[in-house]
């Protein structure tokens, strides 16, 4: 009996980042459009050709996107806003491949923005750190071209009958436009009309399977909710006989009755993140014989090797309930979040990835090889496959026994801890003590730390390992640049820039003990910003100073405020491969000590009186189930204080967050008890602002009054309309002025004006504060 295989999706950006490179060649004008689609389509059918090349039996088909999978969803269903001068028209006739009908500048205007033309919203896609632009909702949809069905007539060339379409689902497309309850049941009804036509005309080409992706409902369902679900979905089982409804990132456990009930011909589950609940369901209920069944038993976002052993046992387990013949292996979700492969990362002292270490990883090319060794164990039993199996095994131990997976010493620092160190004195004190010390003006401006890499910047960095002296000289130079520029500008709290940061998580875990960093494990984040996630293995420790020796450097330049900038315990965490052998929990107060020592050498080896911990993925790490909320919140809180809690109460500690909904958690971050949070609110037009003051949340406040994002330059005017629409929600003496997030990503010729119309913005508002006497 043969087990056959089938992947869920896969990593766009390629080795050497290919898809990075095409689309900032396009954006730059270096490539024109037809250059561009070329690129892509061979981007396509290499990560196409990749999956058939390992033995995969079905491909998943029609994932691939020019900036994100969300987005070309919305505009397939005509969810395309008015400000973006485009109308759409059902069946359009322009056969642009990647995206539908929609004019490609106006497709980048949607994810980026254009001049006088606000981006769609961005935010985080489930509890991951890619980013999806959320759809804008016309009031009536329009099928503009079936996007899976042209995709699946591309891979076919290549694949053949291996090729199995793929599209967002329904449900989880509303939820991730903010629809729920009631509003979310009525859209679907309006939806599944285009769903039904998207589906027949796949059904016509009589592929394999059709793989609808519903991620959402591992998350809370409501019953109306589901009446609606199961409504939509017996029309799109009866237009596509095919139909697999996949349902990856954690466990379907409290649906599962209900999922057998539909008459879709495949269920996929996720028995990774999902695993004992799912197997749990699994156990009580009896499985349909009129359908199959995806297990994904090979994780689609951790990089570890997995434990074949445990997985041959877990599949056989499952093949007890469900025949082979009705069975599929898959990864747990989609490999977008796994670099490509190992192959390209060699052993390297300079960044800890010793051998052992190396043997333990298992990127999307690597999972591809464990899920058809895995196939071929349970079809031809594990002696036919004696010689991979075993060097599996013997690499997997090899990586478990790696030096500094456990340091006592770090073990027993955190076992140590007593409820005084997670303390500061009360935020109304602080508060006086900083006004003091800093003696801010009103409407304080400052930015959210990182400012542009050059080209030059980049070149020095590239050979620091030969020339650490030259480099150390750039980057100083760049430092005394970025702080005159402030001065220049105006800015009342400045920052040293960091050019000696590539990642601000990647930074940091280079320099301290129990991660190792990886020379080419790129991961998309969102369009072409591609980020390099550590890997976490092993206890942390802080062995030296990170950033005091620079900290101290930009503070000697200026008499204004230089202000310390690091990374959170929750982000380091979050934005990193983690150990899968020690709660998270315990990670995050490792973490969150290195952090604590690193906050209170800055100041007071350096001096700074105002130190930023950042933490834009907090709201990331929660569970996609509320009633698991409150155990994360608890120790994501713990660990946010005790990074903070090792500074004076004259020192003040901002953070920030962007790109993700906060409402329903200001409890939360409150308690995080920041002096000064800084957020995204460029793209969210004062929604979080009226939440926070609702909330009566005390400490400062800075609201993005820019979105970096965009390369759009918003004039002072514009930021000043900002300004005063935020002091009709929130008082003067709250705020702050500050772009939406970290300027590395844009160039100077747009940085430059930007911040001289800030701070013009931030001045011509105090003024008219002077001027009615508010301040």
């Amino acid at each position: 009996m043969h087990y056959r295989t089938t992947t869920l999706g896969y990593p766009r950006v390629g080795r050497g980042r290919p898809y990075k490179w095409m689309l900032e060649e396009y954006w730059s004008g270096t490539i024109d459009e037809a250059a561009l689609r070329e690129r892509a389509a061979a981007r396509e059918a290499e990560c196409l050709s990749t999956q058939k090349e390992a033995g995969i039996d079905l491909v998943a088909c029609g994932d691939f996107s020019l900036y994100d999978h969300v987005l070309d969803t919305a505009v397939m269903l005509g969810c395309v806003p008015e400000r973006f001068g485009w109308q759409p028209r059902a069946g359009s006739r322009e056969r642009s491949r990647l995206p539908t009908g929609l004019p490609l500048p106006a497709y980048f205007a949607m994810a980026r923005g254009a001049e006088g033309v606000a981006a769609c919203e961005m935010t985080k896609w489930l509890d991951t750190n890619y980013h999806y632009l959320v759809p804008e909702l016309p009031d009536a949809f329009v099928l503009i071209e079936n996007r899976p069905l042209l995709a699946l007539r591309r891979a076919r060339s290549l694949l053949g009958e291996a090729a199995k379409p793929w599209l967002l689902g329904p449900f989880t497309f509303l939820r991730l436009a903010g629809r729920a309850g009631e509003a979310l049941a009525s859209r679907l009804e309006d939806l599944a009309p285009l769903y039904v036509q998207i589906l027949a005309g796949l059904a016509a080409e009589a592929p394999p399977m059709v793989q609808v992706d519903e991620p959402s409902l591992v998350g809370d369902v409501t019953d109306d909710e589901w009446e609606a679900i199961a409504r939509c979905y017996a029309a799109l089982a009866a237009a596509c006989p095919r139909l697999c409804l996949q349902a990856p990132y954690g466990d379907v456990s409290p649906l599962w009755e209900r999922l057998l009930a539909l008459p879709v011909a495949a269920l996929g589950i996720d028995l990774v993140a999902g695993r004992a609940a799912n197997l749990e369901a699994l156990k009580r209920h009896s499985f349909p014989d009129d359908k199959e069944l995806v297990i994904g038993v090979v994780d689609g976002r951790g990089v570890w090797r997995s434990d074949l052993d445990e997985a041959l046992a877990l599949v056989s387990a499952v093949a007890a309930a469900v025949p082979p013949d009705r069975l599929l292996l898959s990864p747990s979700c989609t490999l977008l979040h796994l670099p490509e492969t190992v192959e390209d990362e060699p052993v390297s002292p300079a960044r800890r990835l010793t051998g052992a270490l190396r043997d333990g990883l298992c990127f999307a090319r690597e999972r591809l090889a464990e899920l058809v060794l895995l196939s071929r164990a349970l079809s031809e039993g594990v002696a036919a496959v004696a010689p991979a199996w075993e060097g599996a095994r013997s690499r997997r131990a090899r990586f478990l026994a790696a030096e500094g997976r456990e340091l006592p010493e770090v073990r027993r620092r955190v076992a140590a801890l007593d409820p005084t160190a997670f303390e500061r004195p009360p935020l109304a004190e602080r508060s006086a003590l900083q006004q003091t010390r800093l003696s801010l003006p009103i409407l304080p401006t400052t930015t959210i730390g990182s400012f542009p890499q050059t080209p030059e910047l980049r070149r020095a960095r590239a050979r620091a390992g030969e020339d650490p002296a030259g480099y150390d000289r750039v980057v100083r130079e760049e430092i005394a640049r970025v702080i005159r520029l402030q001065e220049e500008v105006g800015l009342d709290v400045l920052v040293h820039g960091e050019p000696e940061r590539s990642d601000m998580v990647q930074f940091f875990a280079e320099q301290l003990a129990g991660f190792a960093a990886t020379a080419q494990g790129w991961v998309q984040s969102y369009g072409s910003r591609c980020v390099r996630p550590p890997l976490l293995y092993g206890d942390v420790r802080r062995e030296r100073p990170m950033t005091v020796e620079l900290a101290r450097f930009a503070q000697s330049l200026t008499p204004k405020p230089v202000k310390g900038m690091l990374t959170g315990p929750v982000t380091m965490l979050q934005w990193s491969f983690v150990r899968d052998d020690l709660p998270r929990a315990e990670v995050a107060l490792q973490l969150a000590l290195a952090v604590r020592d690193e906050a209170a050498a800055l100041e007071q080896e350096a001096g700074l009186a105002v130190i930023q911990i950042d933490e834009p993925a907090f709201r990331e790490g929660l569970p996609l189930r509320r009633a698991a909320w409150d155990a994360y919140l608890a120790w994501a809180v713990r660990a946010f204080r005790l990074a903070a809690a090792g500074v004076g109460p004259a020192t003040q500690v901002h953070t920030h967050m962007c790109y993700s909904e906060f409402g329903d958690i200001l409890a939360a971050i409150a308690a995080l008890d920041a002096d000064v949070l800084s957020i995204e609110d460029a793209r969210s037009h004062g929604e979080m602002l009226e939440i926070l003051r609702d909330h009566g949340y005390p400490a400062g406040i800075g609201p993005g009054v820019w979105d970096i994002h965009s390369p759009a330059v918003p004039t002072a005017e514009a930021m000043a309309a900002g300004l005063r629409r935020t002091l009709q929600i929130l008082p003067a003496a709250q705020v702050w002025v500050n772009p939406d997030c970290g300027l590395k990503t844009r160039r100077y010729e747009e940085v430059i004006p930007a911040l001289r119309n800030m701070v013009a913005a931030a001045r011509r508002v105090r003024e008219e504060l002077d001027t009615v006497g508010q301040t």
